[in-house]
This record gives structure tokens, C-alpha cells and sequence, in this order.
């Protein structure tokens, strides 16, 4: 093949990985991580071969630094792990390939853990506005308890939907119909 031809072939790839990659870091980012997190999981995903932190550096543009930091929490996330090539003293990275294992493992260790502490403030807030009050407060206070009722029944069933989506990979959101109903 003519040497300008593939060298336009290679530039083109790379600048329509980078669009992808920018794609998934920018809803990365939407869900509360680091764009540079979506970045360098999608490159190493999409070239699906082991690469070098050097590698990975010249291929996004960023500094050593920013791939060791991001490198260092794809790695907490269990969406990156190490590897070495015979022979070759560097380390090497891969991407996690199965992204529902990706996804549940977040959705278990982030999303449940935070209904988990709104949970637990809803149910202290309850149990305590059930004890205040002046005979004529009554009302008032029961009218906000029962709010808040109803947004801990909410985070009840998105507990119960995140846990059967996790642990079977599919939700019945009947639970959920029947909530929105109930407004």
C-alpha cells in the first residue's frame, strides 16, 4: 500500500477513535467520573490489545501523570487491569471487555451506597419528627412526614430495581408503574 495512503488511513483512524473516546469520557463525565477516565478506558477497549501508560500518553495527548492518576482509579474500578509482555519490563494495560460487569459493579458500589445513606437519613428525619411537635403542629408535621414517607418508598423501590437489575441483569419496573400512579 502507498505510504501516504496508509499514513492518511492511521490519522484518520486515530481522529475517529479520539471522537469516540471524547464521546464516552463526556458521558463519564455526565455520570459523576473524569472525562480522562471515559477516555482512556474507551481507547483501551476499542484497540483491544494491551497498551503502555507511554502508549496510551502519545495516543490521547495527555501527560504521564494524568495517565498514571487515571490509570491508578481504572484500576479501583475494576475496569482496567495490568499486564506484562514476556520479555518486556513495562507494564501494560487492558480494559475491562465485559461492560455489564463494568456497569453493575458501579451501579452495586456507588448508586446502592447512596440510596443506602438516603435511606438511613430519611428514617432518622422520620423517627425524630415523629417526637417534635406542639398539639397544633400536628397536622403540619404529619403532612411532612408523609412526604417523606413517600420519598423513602421511592429510594426502597430503586433499591429493589438496582438490586434485581445487578444480581439478574433485569428489572421488573411493574413496582415502578404502579408508583407513578400513585401520585
Amino acid at each position: 500500500m502507498n505510504p501516504a495512503i496508509q499514513w492518511e488511513m492511521i490519522a484518520k483512524e486515530r481522529e475517529l477513535l479520539h471522537e469516540v473516546a471524547d464521546a464516552v469520557g463526556a458521558l463519564m463525565e455526565f455520570w459523576g467520573f473524569k472525562r480522562l477516565m471515559g477516555r482512556v478506558w474507551t481507547l483501551l477497549y476499542l484497540r483491544g490489545e494491551p497498551l503502555s501508560a507511554a502508549e496510551l500518553c502519545e495516543q490521547l495527548e495527555i501527560s504521564t501523570g494524568a495517565a498514571s492518576m487515571t490509570l491508578a482509579e481504572l484500576e479501583h474500578w475494576g475496569v482496567v487491569r495490568r499486564s506484562r509482555k514476556p520479555g518486556d519490563r513495562r507494564e501494560y494495560f487492558e480494559a475491562e471487555g465485559d461492560i455489564w460487569r463494568m456497569i453493575s459493579r458501579v451501579l452495586r458500589e456507588r448508586e446502592l451506597l447512596q440510596i443506602e445513606r438516603a435511606l438511613e437519613v430519611f428514617e432518622r428525619a422520620r423517627t425524630q419528627l415523629d417526637r417534635l411537635g406542639a398539639p397544633g403542629e400536628r397536622s403540619r408535621l404529619q403532612r411532612i412526614i408523609e412526604r417523606l414517607d413517600r420519598l423513602a418508598d421511592l429510594a426502597r423501590l430503586g433499591r429493589a430495581l438496582l438490586v434485581a437489575l445487578v444480581q439478574q441483569g433485569k428489572a421488573d419496573l411493574a413496582p415502578l408503574m404502579r408508583f407513578a400512579k400513585r401520585r
